[in-house]
């Protein structure tokens, strides 16, 4: 079995990463901070099978303690969310950026070599991957306020105007990050490959698409769509579906991507020569972690609420948010060739759980 430290492991993702590792009978470290603009305290789900350290990835000191002897590392903390607005941006680039730096340095001055699976984000792509009939695969111009004012959401072709269609998006697709959030995931990636072309580490970033399911964060502007519109419907209101709801997503569950979460750390029996990490079979690159389902805002949103059951329905707004983008959806085909990763829950399966999941309680007042 092997040693594996798991950054953010008490969060939303990192916990059920935890569970499926402590299952597996590896040997877990966790280093979290408990960051209280994101829990109330220690959460009720901690796996006793672990071991936590209730410390910040941007000490260096933690790094010393636990890089010897450890196999492998999952850098899931980070902070989460599109933010706010731009007063957000010194909060995100020193958890994100300074954060995955100071681990780098760390390894860097420790000679470590292992495994490093790092969580990145589908939003590094921008706008997804449209199609004109006339010509291919283009690149819609930035959103301008005026057409969103005038509910024009759809974007047409640079070259002739016309009606796009959206498709999924693969990972060698330009990457276009529209918002401070997603270019501190972008950065990281980069700052990643920088460290694993110098040394001998091989580095996986995995982009999750939209993450929702049980622990997921509630009653913050910061959690994604899917607890946004459940936190409405827990205190009985209508989830409210800016734009006209016609937005495309693919919506994967959280099991699903602590799954491919253990797969890029331990590797597939099903997949490919084994080497590496507890005889994984490395793969160096970004994958997309979806579930192959995709569906629009309204969807998800009416899903959510005939599963609540009191008879809410959703309300279409005509708002927007000028960093938001249209449709992005993944293309998960490299995940299954390279990772052995399919996922298991459908979201017209887990959004149905979702409406009684239990969700994280709200962070502290600071």
């Amino acid at each position: 079995m092997s040693r594996i430290v798991v950054t953010g492991g008490a969060g939303f993702i990192g916990s059920h990463l935890v569970d499926r590792l402590c299952a597996g009978g590896h040997d877990v470290v966790v280093v979290d901070n408990l960051d209280p603009a994101a829990h109330d305290g220690a959460p009720d789900w901690l796996n006793p099978a672990a071991t936590y350290l209730t410390r910040d990835v941007r000490d260096p000191e933690v790094w010393e303690s636990i890089l010897p002897g450890t196999d492998a590392v999952s850098h899931q903390a980070a902070k989460v969310g599109l933010g706010v607005d731009l007063s957000d941006i010194r909060g995100y680039v020193d958890t994100n950026d300074v954060g995955t730096a100071t681990m780098l340095w760390a390894m860097h001055a420790a000679g470590w070599s292992g495994r490093l699976v790092v969580a990145s984000s589908m939003v590094v792509y921008g706008e997804g991957r449209y199609v004109c009939a006339d010509h291919g695969v283009v690149a819609p111009a930035p959103r301008a306020v005026a057409d969103l004012d005038a509910g024009r959401f759809e974007p047409g072709c640079p070259t002739c105007g016309r009606a796009l269609t959206a498709g999924l998006v693969p990972e060698d697709a330009p990457v276009d990050p529209r918002n401070v959030y997603a270019a501190t995931k972008l950065h990281q990636e980069h700052l990643c490959r920088a460290f694993a072309r110098e040394h001998d580490v091989a580095v996986c970033a995995l982009r999750y698409h939209n993450v929702y399911g049980p622990r997921m964060p509630r009653d913050t502007p910061y959690a994604g769509v899917a607890s946004i519109f459940r936190s409405q419907l827990a205190a009985g209101v209508a989830p409210r579906v800016f734009e006209d709801g016609g937005q495309l997503r693919d919506f994967v569950h959280v099991t699903d991507v602590a799954r491919a979460n253990e797969l890029a750390l331990l590797g597939s029996p099903d997949v490919g020569p084994a080497r590496g990490v507890g005889g994984a079979r490395e793969f160096d690159g970004a994958l997309n972690v979806a579930s192959g389902s995709p569906i629009s805002l309204l969807q998800m949103a009416e899903v959510l609420a005939a599963a609540d059951g009191r008879g809410l329905r959703p309300e279409v707004t005509g708002e927007y948010r000028i960093g938001d983008v249209r449709h992005v959806m993944g293309d998960a085909s490299s995940a299954v060739t390279q990772l052995g990763y399919r996922a298991a829950v459908a979201p017209a399966d887990g959004l149905v759980w979702f409406a009684s999941d239990p969700l994280r309680r709200p962070p502290r007042a600071t």
